[in-house]
């Protein structure tokens, strides 16, 4: 959270509670049905917040396919055949552990249970500790000791935070994908699943896209797309939902230089959420001590939301698991002629299944740090005139409204020409007209929804065709000409300034 009080006072406090109550006031984030008392771990992005997330999926898509010439994207369908989840290891292993209270009748997952209780260890100072307990969770994570989970939970005296009791099951493991059929009779339906990831929509389209785009190995696939997962223990709010967007690329490299290949994507990627302008000191690695069937190598880039450290981003090498797993499933070769040449042979690589470093970051939790990273209050003015300014602090490239266009007054032609400035800028930039309520209060809403630029249109306009242009940050207002606007605007807006930073 930003905030321009003086250091001595501390920054003051976040809640996640305050950040939910904003996006909602200010059409950011409603809570999915809400007429019908909503349902659980699913929203809806409002006007402003999907302007937002278009914006970052956006600079992302950019990030990933314009600026390297070895990365090309793809869209594939929701819907795969079953046997794709076979292959991939979701129908037999894509699990969590789950644990129930019988007194408050309320499931939870057992490993978020342990990890709640290291984090509140380190909290009080004793950080060996927490990790000595994490150190036994991954452990007993791998090797898949249900009983041994359950008794450890009970060891550290973990309670229920409604009933208050340790009142708990066995540990059982809940598979996480969500199933339906498709046919048009339902004696001739088959089972088919809700993608629980985007990966799998590429590796199936490996040779598809490498053969037609004459990609040569190392290159990547990128994919925006939706995904499910049957989240029994979904909470703080857009961080765990069970429909989400996923932004995730495959980098397909020759077998042997995955770990080169893992670094560089792993520095890559924390370069991107440092230009997005997430500061670095809330900004982490976490390497995986408990790594997944299909990995050698994992770390999350984690963000410091209110609630805590959290993964945001994550990279791994997944060897040639899934490309492997595809081909004695498919009887399809999924392999790769190689003609470089291999200087220890003098012989070209030949063929071979490559290797794959994937980045995969959650849309949604992006929206999340991103958000919470905007939320800015701050105390203006002195003595007696002190009050509390609260705005949105974002980047302007993706603020949801690039500029307001004001009417001092709603008379003597001044509507008419804002109306005018908003239809020349209309074309290149998100702009609106606002004429309800004094000037003040047009800039106050602007401001809680981030918008970088408010133009005042007032009598010396209609002398000069000049406005005054009031820059979100600083409140600083400075006079300029109308044909200078566009210009101003966009090196300001042009998401190319993030890129360059890449």
């Amino acid at each position: 959270m930003n905030t321009t009080q003086a250091r001595n006072d501390g920054p003051p406090a976040i809640a996640l509670q305050d950040i939910i109550a904003h996006a909602k006031e200010y059409g950011f984030v409603f809570p999915s049905s809400e007429i019908y008392d909503g349902l659980q771990a699913v929203y809806d992005y409002g006007q402003n917040g999907v302007e937002l997330k278009n914006n970052l999926k956006t600079l992302w898509w950019k990030a990933m396919t314009q600026l390297h010439d070895n990365v090309v994207g793809i869209d594939a369908a929701i819907f795969m055949h079953p046997l794709t989840w076979k292959a991939s290891g979701h129908v037999d292993s894509f699990n969590d552990p789950m644990i129930d209270n019988r007194d408050s009748k309320k499931r939870y997952r057992a490993d978020q249970l342990i990890e709640l209780k290291a984090e509140d260890y380190e909290k009080a100072g004793d950080p060996d500790r927490g990790q000595a307990l994490r150190n036994e969770l991954g452990r007993l994570q791998s090797a898949d000791d249900m009983e041994g989970l359950r008794n450890l939970i009970i060891a550290e005296g973990i309670k229920d935070p409604v009933s208050g009791t340790a009142n708990w099951t066995e540990v059982r493991q809940f598979n996480l994908m969500f199933s339906t059929q498709v046919g048009s009779v339902a004696e001739d339906a088959s089972l088919i699943y809700l993608r629980p990831e985007t990966a799998q929509g590429i590796f199936v389209n490996f040779l598809n896209v490498q053969k037609t785009g004459r990609m040569k190995v190392p290159f990547g696939i990128a994919q925006i797309g939706k995904a499910f997962r049957n989240e029994i223990v979904a909470r703080q709010f857009t961080f765990r939902m069970r429909e989400f967007e996923q932004m995730e690329m495959q980098f397909f490299v020759r077998p042997g230089t995955e770990m080169e290949w893992y670094e560089r994507w792993r520095d890559t990627r924390m370069k991107f959420h440092q230009a997005l302008g997430l500061p670095a000191e809330k900004l982490k690695f976490h390497i995986h001590e408990k790594l997944a069937h299909y990995a050698n190598a994992a770390v999350d880039i984690e963000y410091e939301f209110p609630f805590g450290f959290r993964e945001m981003e994550g990279i791994h090498s997944r060897t040639d698991f899934d490309l492997k797993s595809h081909q004695e499933l498919s009887k399809k070769k999924q392999q790769y002629f190689d003609n470089d040449i291999d200087e220890a042979t003098g012989k070209p690589y030949g063929n071979y299944i490559p290797y794959v470093v994937e980045t995969s970051v959650g849309a949604d939790r992006l929206f999340l740090a991103t958000f919470c990273n905007a939320f800015t209050k701050e105390t203006v003015g002195e003595g007696d005139q002190q009050k509390e300014r609260t705005y949105l602090k974002l980047h302007p490239a993706l603020a949801p409204v690039k500029a307001a266009v004001f009417p001092l007054v709603r008379k003597d032609g001044l509507p008419e020409k804002a109306e005018a400035i908003v239809k020349s800028l209309r074309s290149e930039f998100r702009v609106i007209y606002e004429e309800r309520d004094a000037i003040g209060k047009r800039y106050t809403r602007q401001d809680l929804i981030g918008t970088p630029f408010c133009i005042a249109v007032d009598y010396q306009t209609l002398e000069d065709d000049t406005v005054t242009i009031r820059y979100r940050d600083t409140t600083e207002q400075i006079r300029i000409p109308i044909s200078e606007l566009k210009a101003r605007i966009g090196h300001e807006v042009s998401m190319e300034r993030i890129l360059e930073q890449l």
